[in-house]
């Protein structure tokens, strides 16, 4: 009996040393790329690696958050850990929030903050508070470098609109939406390693009237992708922070939320703890701003 050699090829593994010839190699083929790992090794489970895998943990210009003319610079492998660490205006206290909430303190130490997005759960924590930052995606390639809003950028479940040949280089935070305060809520079964039930992050600034001038409220976990929720935003501005901004929330309908049935919770449910935790986050947000009013227009240095 003859016994014939697999055919399949061989999985190649290449850690480059520069965002360079990390483009060059993903232009030749279909590789997997590996960042902190949290989400790929548990994926992959006991099965054998069978894709090419391209691992960018030495490319050492990712790291960094710094600034840059009109925006701050989140580089793709900056960890949970560095952005809780980093020092940021009261508006990113809703990512510092989301980022205690990323699995355990090991995981927090090494999951990257575009792994969480490339990875594309609904259920990422740091979506909604970078979507109420008004985030941007830069995507690079051989044939150059492209800028998407990061709702443009999330498909659905697990679908991004990275390109074959693309490499998630960071994310852009405008200047211009780093005013007022942030707060961020997760519902889950447990206080802590869980997948949401339902999790919002608001961002509120208000004129020296104590209206709100600016307001943005992302909602994660109740939809395909994570989304801001524009309407409800709109009907905000105007309205005083307190009890008026409250009272419209708790009249809103949510309808813009399309939440599933499954083991964690029913769509109904999820909905109704939808519009709690914006109750609950613009109430922590209007306090903040009570017991220090100079945080009410504070933007990023």
């Amino acid at each position: 009996m003859t016994v014939q050699a697999s055919e399949a090829p061989l999985s190649r593994y290449v850690r480059p040393a520069s965002t360079e010839e990390a483009l060059d190699l993903l232009a030749t083929g279909n590789w997997r790329i590996l960042a902190g790992g949290t989400d790929f090794f548990p994926a992959q489970g006991n099965r054998p690696i069978r894709d090419d895998i391209l691992d960018i943990n030495g490319l050492e210009e990712l790291v960094d958050l710094h600034h840059r003319d009109d925006h701050l610079f989140i580089g793709a492998r900056a960890t949970w850990s560095q952005i809780l660490r980093a020092e940021l205006p009261p508006a990113f206290d809703a990512l510092k929030l989301a980022a205690r909430e990323v699995g355990s303190v090991q995981i927090q130490n090494r999951g990257t903050i575009a792994g969480n997005l490339c990875n594309a759960s609904p259920a990422a924590d740091g979506v909604p508070p970078l979507l109420a930052l008004d985030a941007e995606v830069e995507l690079a390639s051989l044939a150059g470098r492209r800028i998407l809003p990061l709702d443009a950028f999330l498909l659905g479940s697990r679908q991004t609109a990275r390109q074959p040949g693309e490499l998630l280089t960071g994310l852009r935070i405008p200047t211009t939406s780093t005013t007022g305060v942030s707060h961020f809520l997760k519902l889950g079964a447990r206080s802590y390693l869980i997948i949401s039930i339902a999790m919002v992050a608001v961002r509120v600034a208000v004129g020296q009237d104590g209206r709100i001038e600016e307001v943005a409220v992302a909602v994660g976990a109740c939809s395909a992708v994570a989304q801001r929720l524009r309407r409800l935003e709109t009907a905000l501005i105007g309205r005083r922070v307190g009890d008026d901004a409250l009272a419209a929330v708790a009249d809103w309908p949510f309808d813009e939320l399309t939440p599933i049935d499954d083991v964690r919770a029913t769509a109904g449910y999820r909905r109704k703890a939808a519009a709690e935790l914006v109750r609950r986050a613009l109430r922590q947000a209007h306090e903040q701003m009570v017991r220090d009013p100079s945080l009410e227009g504070r933007v990023a240095a």
